[in-house]
């Protein structure tokens, strides 16, 4: 089950982080982001900065990426109370309510990755040619750390 909630977590935060844009004078926060707003302003500053996005660019990423968390709201809502719910059971040790969320949790993360999958894919109709290459370079890395991670699990 920890693999499970580990898997939709990430799914969420690779979601926005991986893709939001930094507000180049909002002080490093991320764009339509919630959480530990932060850490996903470094990463979106580190990646606008890796791909060498253009004002115009992240502007277009801006909208797409507003327009898509206004779109899925309530989905991250439900999936948020459902993480939330399944918590509260392992902590009071009602085994039975965690069985009756396990699928879906299962579900969600399903959900999670089309919907990341979606994004990514509109998130690269704005790269050049070059910046794609980039961009699929750095996941191909972000992949090889993940992996090695659950090696050593």
């Amino acid at each position: 089950m920890k693999k499970i909630f580990t898997a939709v977590a990430v799914a969420a935060l690779s979601a926005t982080m991986a893709f939001a844009v930094v507000d180049e004078n909002g002080g490093g926060k991320a764009w339509g982001g919630h959480g530990h707003r932060g850490h996903r302003g470094m990463m979106s500053a580190h990646l606008a900065k890796k791909l060498n996005l253009t004002d115009a660019q992240k502007e277009q990423w801006k909208a797409m990426h507003k327009t898509f968390r206004e779109q899925n709201k309530s989905f991250f809502d439900a999936a948020r109370q459902t993480h939330l719910d399944f918590r509260a059971a392992k902590q009071a040790g009602d085994q039975a309510k965690m069985d009756a969320l396990k699928s879906t949790l299962q579900s969600q993360r399903a959900q999670f990755k089309q919907l990341h999958e979606a994004e990514e894919a509109q998130f690269v109709t704005i790269l050049t040619p070059e910046q794609k290459a980039q961009f699929d370079a750095l996941k191909a890395e972000r992949a090889a750390r993940r992996q090695q991670r659950e090696q050593k699990q």
